[in-house]
């Protein structure tokens, strides 16, 4: 068995293969060139592109020449796959924008250097080439219709309704494979569960169009979660790669909130832990789970993997101090961040700490407001706070801008003022 096959089936990352036979007997035979694309919808990748990238990179660490395709030519026209409806169409300034977000992002995942240096190419640059005529003599005769729908892609879309547009997306993507295949002898590529439509497409355009040719393709399975949730979205929406986006902090925290039941099939797949180091984890899953061992580490290699070791350091950092509950070590804007998900409320000026809970929303009463600060069960800005006399002042605004307050051991709040 092929070391680098026996790790993927060990992580569970191997979903469909067109010919496992001989996808084995290429590996073991010689140093692999081998492609996976992602479209440039946005102007980041989110965590549920990572996966075949993280993919692409252990056949990488395994001596294999990995291509990143970036799809500025697929992504003037859309692509149909896990679609119930039309994509809106983007603009060529916003497609090269998103591209160049993308690219910054391979930086941090690939090796671009040495021997087996991963090739970094945008598919605008042959399919912009190719014009209307030549696509449908030189490409298209070799489709059939008939073949086309049967592809679970475009079926899947016929009653809702489908444009000629997205229609010969996955022609555009088969042309992709023969390019690469002709060009940079490209032999295999890699993707999403929902991508087997367009790479069988794209092997079989290339037997229509050359004969018998060595290419062949590999599915990745759909990541799911085990309470049927989809993965790859928090409370405030898409976990993204973009710190701008999605800053370490939340993502570090998408991370270490992974549930026992899903953590360590999330290790296998977003880590390159070895898999002695992930049988300690499970074990320690089944023993101690109140520690949390397996989630931390979890959210420590994917953290430092996407972003790097200062911004770990930064998400961790943040993560201590507000489970102490000490303010003081943080700035206002790291605060704000770790207090975004909370309830808000806005209060119209300073005042006596027991009005101050009835206006924010806090405390339901004054009576109550009153019980909660005389036993303890309010703090201001990480500071307890038992006497009913107390009145907020400027001092206990953050920035000027906002105060937080806790009620009991777990409720926060985050007081704005107008």
């Amino acid at each position: 068995m092929n070391a680098l096959l026996e790790d993927l089936r060990w992580r569970g990352l191997i979903y469909q293969e067109t010919h496992p036979e001989a996808i084995e007997a290429l590996l073991n035979k010689e140093s692999v060139s081998l492609y996976c694309g992602a479209d440039p919808t946005a102007d980041s990748l989110h965590i549920g592109h990572l996966l075949p990238f993280l993919t692409l990179r252990r056949f990488q660490q395994h001596g294999h020449r990995p291509v990143v395709l970036i799809g500025g030519g697929t992504g003037m026209i859309g692509d149909p796959s896990g679609r119930t409806d039309e994509r809106v169409l983007q603009t060529p300034e916003m497609v090269q924008r998103n591209v160049d977000g993308i690219n910054q992002q391979m930086e941090q995942l690939f090796d671009f250097n040495g021997e087996n240096g991963a090739l970094r190419v945008n598919n605008k640059d042959w399919l912009g080439q190719i014009d209307l005529l030549t696509f449908l003599r030189d490409y298209g005769k070799h489709v059939g219709v008939n073949y086309m729908l049967a592809k679970d892609s475009i079926q899947s879309r016929l009653e809702g309704g489908i444009s000629y547009t997205e229609f010969t997306y996955t022609i555009l993507q088969a042309i992709d494979f023969g390019h690469l295949n002709q060009k940079h002898d490209v032999k295999l590529q890699i993707g999403g569960s929902d991508q087997w439509g367009n790479i069988t497409s794209g092997i079989e355009l290339m037997r229509r169009m050359n004969g018998e040719v060595e290419a062949y393709g590999m599915t990745i399975p759909l990541v799911t979660k085990s309470d049927g949730k989809k993965f790859g979205k928090s409370e405030s929406g898409a976990v993204w790669l973009d710190r701008t986006k999605t800053s370490p902090y939340e993502f570090y925290q998408f991370w270490i909130n992974t549930p026992d039941a899903d953590v360590i099939k999330y290790l296998k797949y977003f880590t390159f832990l070895s898999h002695e180091e992930i049988d300690a984890l499970e074990k320690s899953v089944e023993e101690e789970p109140h520690l949390r061992l397996a989630q931390k580490k979890l959210a420590e290699e994917v953290t430092k993997l996407v972003h790097d070791e200062d911004a770990l350091n930064d998400a961790v950092r943040i993560t201590e101090a507000l489970f102490k509950g000490d303010l003081a070590a943080l700035s206002a804007a790291e605060i704000r961040e770790g207090f975004k998900d909370v309830p808000q409320s806005t209060v119209n000026e300073s005042t006596n700490l027991v009005d101050f809970l009835v206006e924010a929303g806090i405390s339901p009463s004054k009576r109550q407001s009153r019980e909660d600060i005389t036993n303890g069960a309010i703090s201001i800005n990480g500071i307890k706070q038992t006497d009913v006399s107390y009145d907020i002042t400027e001092q206990d605004k953050i920035d000027n801008e906002f105060t937080i307050v806790r009620r009991g051991k777990k409720k926060y709040f985050m007081v704005n003022y107008s």
